[in-house]
């Protein structure tokens, strides 16, 4: 066997790491990048040295979490655009972006710190997920449902800007299911 290869993990490991992704997940999103990886390691009931094995830096850890929403994304991303109700699948897509997008920056922001190219480490899941906002986008204004003139690169700003809009309002629902519906209006043709 080569000293390049990687062993598999085995299936304690395995749990182990799923387990610390699925944490930092939660508390990363829910309380910000600035949770310690001990308290990580702790929430996960892991010890301190599994988690640094599984991830040497907290910045690898950061990354991890990020790459594996986006593939989350991009997979139910990908469920939607094989629905029958193409103008359902891609408001239902808009509102999936948008909410899953909450603390990106942040994470954006703690990578490009500690020198992370943070575009070049995500570039494949954000490829899949620009690519199926942009087959839902064309077969909802097929469908009629979605203005005719509105192109990816406008959508994917209205994503960043609503995105923007509800970390703005906080976690009551009534006012981000309102932002929600003038955004969606907007979308549709006049």
């Amino acid at each position: 066997m080569s000293g390049t290869q990687e062993r598999p993990l085995r299936a304690d490991a395995a749990r182990n790491r799923a387990r610390v992704l699925d944490v930092a997940t939660e508390v990363f999103t829910s309380r910000g990048v600035g949770v310690p990886t001990e308290e990580i390691a702790r929430a996960a009931g892991v010890g301190v040295g599994t988690l640094f094995r599984h991830f040497p830096t907290k910045e690898a850890l950061l990354e991890a979490v990020m790459v594996r929403r986006l593939e989350e994304m991009a997979a139910v991303t990908a469920r939607l655009a094989a629905q029958a109700d193409q103008a359902g699948a891609f408001f239902a897509c808009f509102r999936l972006v948008v909410e899953r997008s909450s603390g990106k920056n942040e994470f954006a922001q703690a990578l490009a710190a500690a020198g992370v190219d943070v575009h070049a480490a995500l570039r494949a899941p954000t490829e899949e997920i620009q690519t199926r906002l942009a087959g839902l986008l064309s077969a909802a204004q097929q469908a009629g449902a979605v203005r005719p003139e509105l192109r990816l690169t406008e959508l994917l700003a209205l994503l960043v800007g609503t995105g923007a809009m509800l970390e703005q309002l906080g976690p009551d629902p009534a006012p981000r299911e309102r932002i929600f519906e003038v955004v969606f209006d907007g979308l549709r043709p006049r």
